[in-house]
């Protein structure tokens, strides 16, 4: 079954660009288009597309606002932003108010393509550089252990073991539990007890939430 994609952007151009690369894709299919945030919101909650890429900066209503609606609307579709903002506030605001994926313009064809695969299988995936910048990246496993034990003594989480802190950085880095199972060697059925442990023992419920809940409680080391 294809992956239905809704595009909200006001440049033509830009949407028909993006048509054109998706269409090619064989399990994916564009079901429709919105010139303005007005009708993203009106399009996605009539057609229920699986995906909606949504701009920021748009006419009649920002994309800000389509988010907060479909959230308040309890809209099943998963949104990507895809826009010209390289922000880190504007990162977390957007996937505080429940988008799956941040991307900015100049995104190569082939990430977008896999963002949206790694967003439709409910993953979270935000542009590397952004990602890198915002969440940092994994450090020694002694240094990730005095992070988990301070974490663990202020009662703020029970206490994550080195190689869920290892998986965090992976959801950080918007990989799926296929690619997380290759980067640490282990099975994606073991990647899912440790997602499990993990959104336990910090009291969330997706990875969204644990992006948030990394970056909130400086788990992640920033640059």
């Amino acid at each position: 079954m294809s992956i239905k994609i809704l595009i909200a952007d006001d440049h033509a151009l830009l949407r028909q660009g993006i048509k054109r690369v998706l269409n090619a894709e064989e399990d994916i299919e564009v079901v429709g288009e919105a010139a303005n945030g007005q009708e993203a919101l009106a399009h996605t909650l009539v057609q229920q597309p699986d995906i909606l890429l949504l701009d920021l900066n748009m006419p009649e209503l920002p994309g800000f606002d389509v988010m907060k609606q479909l959230t308040a609307a309890k809209s099943r579709t998963k949104v990507i932003v895809l826009t010209i903002y390289d922000n880190d506030n504007y990162v977390l605001e957007m996937l505080r108010n429940g988008a799956m994926g941040y991307l900015l313009k100049d995104v190569e064809p082939e990430m977008l393509v896999r963002a949206i695969h790694v967003v439709q299988r409910g993953g979270a995936f935000v542009y590397p550089r952004l990602a890198d910048r915002i969440f940092g990246s994994i450090k020694e496993d002694e240094d990730i252990n005095a992070r988990a034990r301070q974490m663990w003594k202020e009662g703020r989480a029970e206490r994550l073991t080195s190689r869920e802190m290892d998986v965090l950085g992976c959801i950080a880095k918007g990989f799926s539990n296929q690619d997380i199972a290759h980067a640490l060697f282990v099975s994606e059925k073991t990647v899912k007890n440790h997602l499990t442990n993990i959104f336990r023992k910090i009291n969330v419920n997706d990875r969204t939430q644990a992006l948030i809940y990394a970056l909130k409680n400086r788990i992640m080391t920033l640059e």
